[in-house]
């Protein structure tokens, strides 16, 4: 499993008009083939009288699912170029639509890519994006006596503290990256002189905005 990628923040739109063209981008995250290629034909439903819907998406830890569709225009000129931004800001599974109402003057192939990548530039702007990060969820349980110290320095430190649960002893169920998990531990160790529990529940990706 990857431990951090960049992807879109959400859905977003943007419009872009270049000699009487419209170009309007729809933009969001997609995390299997079948997610983009249903976003794909929902933007072409509505967007049904638009002269073209470009196309284009990665998936994958290694971006292994990627496709560019022109969709009419000259090959190479939409597709590929918008497919290229994505790369090139690093993002994963994400799926983009670049809708164009044709305004009657011809753009060109150097014209055409550059439309189609600036209006991919601008609706993963408009869309913002996140760094997601593998975390573990630890649960650390100590005696009461410890509570208000170990709670303390979590809350002090970079470690989100996701919950508190009182019971017999105390369980503080705590955010901690996956590469440190041993740094993690060790700090519990030192906090308690040893006296306590540490177990990782489970794994979960946290997003932070760019």
């Amino acid at each position: 499993m990857r431990e951090n990628y960049i992807t879109v923040k959400g859905y977003g739109t943007s419009e872009l008009v270049i000699q009487k063209s419209r170009f309007l981008t729809s933009i969001r995250r997609a995390e299997t083939e079948e997610d983009a290629l249903t976003f794909i034909n929902e933007v072409k439903k509505s967007h049904h009288t638009a002269t073209h819907n470009c196309s284009a998406y990665l998936i994958g830890e290694h971006d292994g699912i990627q496709k560019a569709n022109d969709d009419g225009e000259p090959s190479g000129t939409a597709g590929f170029p918008m497919l290229e931004v994505l790369k090139k800001q690093g993002l994963k599974d994400v799926v983009v639509v670049v809708t164009r109402y044709y305004g009657g003057i011809k753009l060109g192939s150097g014209g055409l890519i550059r439309a189609y990548g600036r209006a991919t530039s601008e609706g993963i702007t408009a869309a913002g994006t996140v760094e997601r990060n593998l975390h573990s969820l630890m649960k650390v349980t100590v005696d009461y006596t410890w509570l208000g110290k170990i709670e303390n320095e979590v809350r002090q430190s970079k470690y989100p503290l996701k919950e508190i649960i009182y019971a017999n002893d105390v369980d503080l169920l705590i955010y901690v990256p996956v590469l440190e998990e041993d740094a993690f531990t060790q700090w519990m160790m030192d906090l308690t002189n040893g006296q306590m529990q540490i177990l990782s529940i489970e794994h979960e990706f946290l997003e932070f905005s760019l």
